[in-house]
C-alpha cells in the first residue's frame, strides 16, 4: 500500500501586514484632517487705507484684567453701548491697543465681540 505523510496542521494566516496597513491608514487620515475650523479676523493696520480719522478720540486699551475706553475702565459687556455714543457710523475708527503684556486671546476675544456688535473700522496699534 501507499504510504501517506500524516496531515500537517494548517498554519493560522498572519495579521501583522494587515494591522499595518490599518495604522497607516489611520496615520494619513489623521494628517489628511482639519480638527479645528481656522478663523479669521479682519483687520486694519494703522495708516493703511483707513479713512482719516474724525470725531472724538475712540481709544480702547486692553489690559490683562480691564478694559479701558479713552483712560475709563469699562465692563466689556458695556464696551459697545460706551462706544456707539462717541461714533456717528459703526464703520468709525476704533483704536485697539494692547497693554501691560495682556494676552494674544484678550485681543482677539475683543475684537469679536465688537464686531458682533456691528463695529467694523477696527485698528490695531502698539
Amino acid at each position: 500500500m501507499f504510504a501517506f505523510d500524516s496531515p500537517r496542521p494548517r498554519r493560522k494566516p498572519s495579521l501583522t501586514p494587515m494591522i499595518d496597513v490599518v495604522f497607516l491608514l489611520l496615520v494619513f487620515f489623521m494628517l489628511a484632517s482639519r480638527f479645528g475650523m481656522d478663523t479669521q479676523v479682519p483687520l486694519n493696520v494703522a495708516g493703511q487705507g483707513q479713512s482719516p480719522y474724525s470725531g472724538p478720540p475712540r481709544l480702547v486699551d486692553i489690559l490683562p484684567d480691564s478694559l479701558r475706553l479713552n483712560g475709563q475702565v469699562v465692563a466689556v459687556a458695556d464696551l459697545p453701548s460706551a462706544l456707539a455714543d462717541l461714533m456717528e457710523a459703526p464703520s468709525d475708527t476704533i483704536v485697539l491697543r494692547a497693554r501691560d503684556e495682556a494676552q494674544l486671546q484678550r485681543l482677539v476675544d475683543v475684537m469679536q465681540h465688537l464686531q458682533r456688535a456691528g463695529f467694523t473700522g477696527l485698528v490695531l496699534v502698539e
